[in-house]
């Protein structure tokens, strides 16, 4: 190690000091590949404090480079010839972090990073790649270093967490998520099925990017230019653009279900707001909508935001709603973000009658083989239905309806909820969740529930009032939930929480 860290720093005296000993650059080249962590990390900081130098010294050769195979003119003077050479030895150093920003080392790793982005720094101060324009940025050389970042083999989560002060720069970020969408672009059109690895390490770049809320927050450069505001990258609708393009070229190939969630969890507030059209997010919705299961609940929050804020048609949305309640809502991670959701979506005062009273009854048939704090939820969640429909109130107060019912005339197996004649119906189902065991745990839970409930009431300042002229089947006795119930259709709005 010692040996090797003193023919380090002798080849960057060396190097700096005379162009005679140029050869002295093999000799670091070397070193980083070599196998002892130690050394490597010395040669990666070695050849960083080199090409830096030699960057801001202009030794390096400016323009298009020619193939190294092929000899140079005689026209080139020996000056030119030397800085082409060595801008060989410089892309030949950045192949190399590249390759070691996937060792099994995270120090190395996080060393060949750094050691990169300094070079992108650099080289955007001291440009090797003549530009027709006067804001240069090293794009290629961030398209290895998100190459790198994105591997197809192994989880870079953590050393993407380490990119992430670069990408408070706002040039870098805007740059980033184009590199971003060309190499997802790259490397999905290769295979037509779901790249796991590569998918989440993918996700894991896109959805830390922070994107700004108004264009006077983009003042941060790691580059300085002047004439800075004319510049394209301190434009909000570039970076919308950019970003825009990300999502929708990440999204546009098959998921991994795990993925499919996540995405849907963030869509709605951490996507959906920074796209110049969130409108093209609804084929990507539309699909996770008809999935099903726990995917389809989570669409639901995307496909809200552009039902409410752009005017999306989504045919027979209702009828899809309903299909989703059944039992699997109660047990579910994202169950009480569902029921805001659903909440809301059943709000509007002209919603016909005959559809809120056939979540209502789907709801409480379903409530019957649900857990005790489900229906904590559950029936706060029918009551305010009720309330807002006063229409649907017949449901638990029908004073010219038969004193019994022989059969109920809903259908639960119906799809359609225009057709499940819920208004026919009547809300028996809480008078038998009144029905708790009277041994064992799940007395306890039914006991917690009705203090619950009475406590709500307590609260809200209501008395308890008589169940009347509620045709439940046959045989069925009033009890305290029904009570509750009746109560609580009457009084103020409950929050779903």
């Amino acid at each position: 190690m010692a040996a090797a860290e003193a023919t380090l720093g002798a080849c960057l005296e060396a190097l700096l000091g005379s162009r005679s000993h140029a050869n002295r650059v093999f000799e670091i080249l070397e070193l980083l590949q070599a196998e002892e962590e130690e050394i490597v990390l010395s040669a990666i900081q070695t050849s960083g404090r080199l090409f830096g130098a030699f960057l801001e010294r202009g030794e390096l050769s400016v323009g298009p480079l020619p193939p190294e195979e092929e000899p140079l003119p005689d026209s080139h003077s020996a000056e030119e010839k030397y800085k082409i050479w060595m801008r060989h030895r410089y892309n030949s150093c950045v192949n190399c972090l590249v390759e070691l920003m996937s060792h099994e080392s995270f120090q190395i790793k996080e060393g060949s990073l750094c050691t990169l982005m300094t070079f992108v720094e650099l080289e955007a101060k001291h440009p090797l790649v003549k530009s027709e324009w006067s804001f240069n940025f090293p794009q290629e050389l961030l398209k290895l270093v998100v190459k790198g970042l994105i591997s197809t083999e192994e989880d870079s989560s953590l050393l993407i967490s380490r990119f992430q002060e670069y990408l408070e720069h706002d040039d870098v970020r805007f740059f980033a998520m184009k590199a971003v969408a060309e190499n997802i672009g790259n490397v999905m059109q290769k295979t037509k099925e779901p790249l796991p690895v590569y998918q989440k390490n993918a996700f894991t770049f896109v959805s830390s990017i922070s994107m700004p809320g108004k264009e006077s927050e983009i003042k941060n450069f790691l580059v300085k230019h002047a004439n800075q505001e004319e510049w394209k990258v301190s434009k909000l609708k570039e970076h919308r653009r950019a970003f825009e393009r990300m999502w929708l070229g990440f999204l546009k190939h098959k998921l991994p279900s795990s993925l499919y969630k996540k995405v849907l969890v963030i869509l709605h507030d951490s996507i959906l707001p920074h796209m110049n059209e969130p409108t093209l997010m609804i084929d990507f919705l539309t699909v996770a909508y008809d999935i099903g299961g726990a995917i389809s609940l989570l669409a639901l929050n995307g496909l809200f935001v552009l039902i409410l804020h752009h005017n999306l048609e989504y045919p027979d949305f209702y009828k899809k709603l309903y299909s989703l309640l059944d039992p699997s809502i109660f047990y579910v991670k994202y169950r009480a973000r569902f029921f805001r959701l659903l909440d809301l979506f059943l709000s509007s005062s002209h919603l016909p009658s005959y559809l809120v009273a056939a979540f209502a009854k789907r709801l409480a048939r379903l409530s019957l083989a649900a857990p005790p704090d489900a229906l904590l939820l559950v029936i706060p969640f029918i009551c305010n239905l009720l309330r807002r429909h006063p229409s649907c109130q017949v449901l638990v107060h029908r004073p010219d309806g038969p004193e019994e019912m022989s059969a109920d005339p809903y259908a639960m197996e119906e799809e359609d909820p225009s057709e499940s004649r819920a208004l026919e119906s009547s809300l028996w189902e809480i008078q038998c969740l009144d029905e708790f065991p009277t041994a064992g745990p799940d007395r306890a839970g039914g006991e917690k529930l009705i203090q619950a409930l009475t406590t709500c009431l307590d609260r809200a300042g209501h008395i308890v009032s008589a169940w009347t002229s509620f045709p439940p089947p046959a045989g069925a006795g009033g009890g305290k939930l029904v009570q509750a119930l009746t109560c609580l259709a009457r009084s103020r709005h409950l929050e779903v929480t």
